[in-house]
């Protein structure tokens, strides 16, 4: 029997367009997605949280703009005397001031607990900051000795 006479095994055969390669059925494809997805969304909400004593130690060495983001009457009621800035992020004033910062700049920022001050680095991130550090909350940082006044 002739070998090009004979009818082709689909197995061997090319795929038609319809059974080509598909992504979505390969588990590398998936490894791979993963991986970039994490990369990615990481480096968006990466907030460089930093101890009290990793702070006292890097504002020496890489001085910067230390921000609280806390309400005005906490801010009045105490905050750190380094403090450069007063920015509420709960009522947009952060949020808005962030346009006129220098991107190429450090950022100290804190606030109660560390939560805000946690989500103001974020929204900095992915605005287009890498300095911008997560120093915490107010009562730990007063706690490591960091000198501290009021407004009134």
């Amino acid at each position: 029997m002739n070998p090009m006479a004979e009818p082709i095994n689909k197995a061997d055969a090319h795929p038609s367009e319809s059974e080509a390669f598909i992504p979505t059925k390969n588990p590398i494809f998936y490894a791979i997605i993963t991986i970039i997805m994490f990369s990615f969304l990481k480096s968006m909400f990466s907030t460089n949280d930093v101890s009290p004593e990793e702070f006292q130690t890097m504002i020496q060495d890489q001085p910067g703009l230390v921000i609280d983001v806390r309400t005005r009457g906490e801010y009045d009621a105490g905050h750190l005397s380094i403090t450069d800035k007063q920015l509420d992020i709960m009522t947009g004033e952060f949020q808005r001031a962030i346009s006129d910062m220098d991107k190429s700049a450090t950022y100290y920022l804190y606030c109660r607990t560390g939560n805000r001050s946690g989500q103001a680095a974020s929204m900095m991130r992915q605005s287009g900051f890498e300095k911008v550090y997560n120093i915490g909350g107010f009562g730990d940082l007063a706690a490591a000795g960091l000198e501290t006044k009021t407004s009134f």
